[in-house]
């Protein structure tokens, strides 16, 4: 009994003590860790999107919690180490891996975790194909318990008290993924956006391509002062900094919908479209082919 327990103490001391991810304060209790662009490896181990938190009087709410639970851990400890404000919620701006795969480090009395109201569903489908891709390309153990699933589900919006700082968290249709959340805090004017925006990094399509581009569309009649993309730096100028990113979204539409017209195939587009942009991106080659495939079977049987 001695023995578990000592092994227990070590276990709580060894996750209280992480090496606290690095932060920045970008606007008035508003922090962000901004990531790298890599393609997500066993050297990276995913740890490649934009975390963060912010801090109100009350609790604090994380956005998003990194690629792996190590990694949440450290941003677990980088909250420690910037407050003693206690975390009540970690908010999933959606379900790619790099986004959700630190879950895990939060799990605690009092945490709520909160998602899109078709994120459950989304992680469930894929979950045990993320679980093996953890340990096949991240080099990373992961297990069904790392995966937790929303226990607040936003359906079209929902606002979040911390104290004194409220923050509006809005359900989008079908653009990046089918299951994007926005987190808005009125306090600084500030917005995250996560995934819907990409700046440098080569914009990934998992979801609706049109319904991305109506996304974009409605979102740049808004004004913001900082905007937090989910690959990139810091926008403040927004929404100059989204233009290269709907560029390369129209241009995709433009050309797949002139290929199927001519009556081209997937494997022709696949080597032909959108090749114009391919200087402008980080990581194109990585993602541009998937991107033309999703794009190619949403807009083939349009009417």
């Amino acid at each position: 009994m001695r023995i578990l327990l000592l092994f227990a103490l070590f276990i709580i001391s060894a996750q209280t003590t992480a090496t606290p991810l690095p932060v920045k304060e970008i606007a008035n209790g508003v922090y962000a860790h901004f990531g790298k662009h890599q393609f997500p490896d066993s050297k990276n181990h995913g740890e490649i999107a934009n975390l963060g938190f912010i801090v109100g009087q009350k609790c604090v709410a994380v956005i998003d919690s990194g690629g792996n639970p190590e990694q949440g851990l450290a941003l677990k400890q980088a909250i420690t180490e910037t407050t003693q404000t206690p975390i009540c919620y970690v908010i999933n701006t959606h379900v790619h891996p790099d986004h959700i795969n630190g879950n895990s480090a939060f799990k605690a009395v009092g945490v709520k975790f909160v998602g899109h109201h078709k994120l459950a569903r989304a992680m469930a489908v894929r979950g045990s194909y993320y679980l093996g891709k953890a340990a096949e390309q991240l080099g990373v153990k992961m297990s069904a318990a790392d995966l937790i699933p929303p226990d607040l589900e936003v359906k079209d919006s929902l606002r979040l008290d911390l104290g004194g700082r409220t923050l509006t968290l809005k359900a989008h249709p079908a653009a990046h993924t089918d299951n994007d959340l926005s987190v808005y805090d009125e306090k600084t004017n500030t917005i995250w956006l996560a995934d819907l925006l990409f700046t440098e990094h080569l914009p990934t399509l998992d979801g609706s391509l049109k319904g991305w581009l109506s996304e974009i569309d409605k979102l740049e009649k808004q004004s913001f002062r900082y905007v937090i993309p989910g690959h990139g730096e810091l926008v403040t100028d927004w929404p100059q900094s989204m233009q290269p990113q709907k560029h390369y979204l129209t241009l995709l539409l433009t050309e797949i919908r002139a290929a199927i017209k001519k009556g081209r195939h997937l494997e022709d587009a696949v080597q032909t479209v959108g090749y114009s942009e391919k200087n402008n991106w980080a990581l194109f080659d990585d993602y541009h082919r998937k991107n033309v495939t999703t794009a190619f079977a949403e807009l083939e049987w349009e009417d």
